[in-house]
């Protein structure tokens, strides 16, 4: 399998996020890619660095005030006294309607859901690297490839169109499925983060040409709490192309592949032409979040059911933490969905 990912991409390196009101380490660091290249490479991948693709696949998904935003923060950030050293957020408007503040700290709590995604200076330009990381996976996967995994960090499944959140900036499965659009009149996105893929749901909420499937920790009690229940469905002319999958805190291999199988049959009955895996291994027993419990031998299970579908595919990476686990995870779905995708 073809992989992707660009040295910039690890420019990134936020500090703080808070937890339950209280500061905490942000746990999506630069080291998180050493070792998911660590484990692509054990499971036979060929990794290759992207080209840059200018802004034109990101604003397919993103508005233009909020990329200038992204782009424009941080420096005007620095210019208020007393200022925080990252971009966190200090108010949330509780609905927006037509008004966008002409403020820096306004614009970041117009463009921000929560305080789990600082800016720093290199904010910006990693997260352009790593949408084109998604953007490069899509066109090999467009030019015959059948399958190609994106190292895609920052992650990006909780950006909606206009709004960062949870560690997510650009939303790199979202800008893959628009880039397979291209070729393919349907894109299915089965997300199998361990939080709901609330971003990518957003996206798409209103579209039928690409379906949404998200598996994920019940958010009745777990981020990102407003989004990513069972009657979730779209709207309008996308009425019926998103299905949620909400689990129990604790499920293992067994609940999750029982769900993954609905999902499968979902996907199969929407019947599209190209599929984006958002893979997130933090539904992992060890992972740091501690939502769900699939096991290191659970994720090749899981690669080999997703391959069974036997769609052309482009592989996302969204979340998984540091844990001992994390580069044999990657390297179970891996070596698992190689061995029975054939198309």
């Amino acid at each position: 399998m073809k992989a992707f990912f660009a040295d910039q991409q690890l420019l990134h390196d936020p500090k703080s996020f808070l937890s339950s009101g209280a500061p905490r380490p942000n746990p999506e660091v630069p080291e998180r890619v050493a070792r998911l290249l660590e484990a692509a490479t054990a499971a036979g991948c060929a990794v290759e660095r992207p080209n840059g693709f200018g802004l034109g696949p990101i604003a397919a998904i993103h508005t233009a005030e909020y990329i200038e935003f992204l782009q424009h923060i941080f420096e005007r950030w620095q210019r208020i006294e007393g200022a925080s050293a990252e971009v966190i957020p200090n108010i949330h408007p509780i609905a927006r309607g037509g008004a966008r503040p002409a403020s820096a700290v306004g614009q970041a709590g117009y463009h921000m859901a929560d305080t789990s995604c600082p800016i720093s200076r290199h904010t910006f330009e990693s997260s352009c690297w790593s949408a084109w990381t998604a953007v490069a996976a899509a066109e090999a996967v467009e030019a015959g490839a059948s399958s190609a995994y994106a190292l895609c960090r920052p992650p990006g499944h909780h950006a909606f169109a206009d709004v960062a959140g949870g560690f997510c900036f650009f939303n790199n499965s979202a800008i893959a499925a628009q880039r397979l659009r291209k070729v393919a009149d349907r894109v299915a996105i089965l997300d199998v983060d361990l939080h709901h893929g609330n971003g990518t749901q957003g996206v798409f909420y209103g579209r039928g040409d690409v379906l949404t499937v998200s598996i994920h920790a019940d958010p009745e009690r777990f981020y990102p709490f407003f989004w990513g229940y069972a009657g979730e469905r779209g709207e309008g002319p996308g009425l019926g192309a998103n299905f949620n999958l909400p689990l129990a805190r604790k499920s293992g291999d067994d609940i999750f592949l029982d769900a993954l199988s609905s999902a499968v049959r979902r996907i199969e009955a929407f019947a599209p032409d190209a599929l984006v895996v958002a893979l997130g291994l933090d539904a992992y027993e060890g992972d740091p979040f501690g939502g769900l419990c699939v096991t290191t031998p659970g994720f090749a299970r899981i690669g080999e059911a997703i391959a069974g579908l036997g769609l052309p595919s482009v592989v996302v990476q969204e979340g998984g933490y540091l844990c001992d686990a994390l580069s044999a995870n990657l390297t179970s779905f891996l070596t698992g969905f190689a061995s029975r995708h054939k198309i």
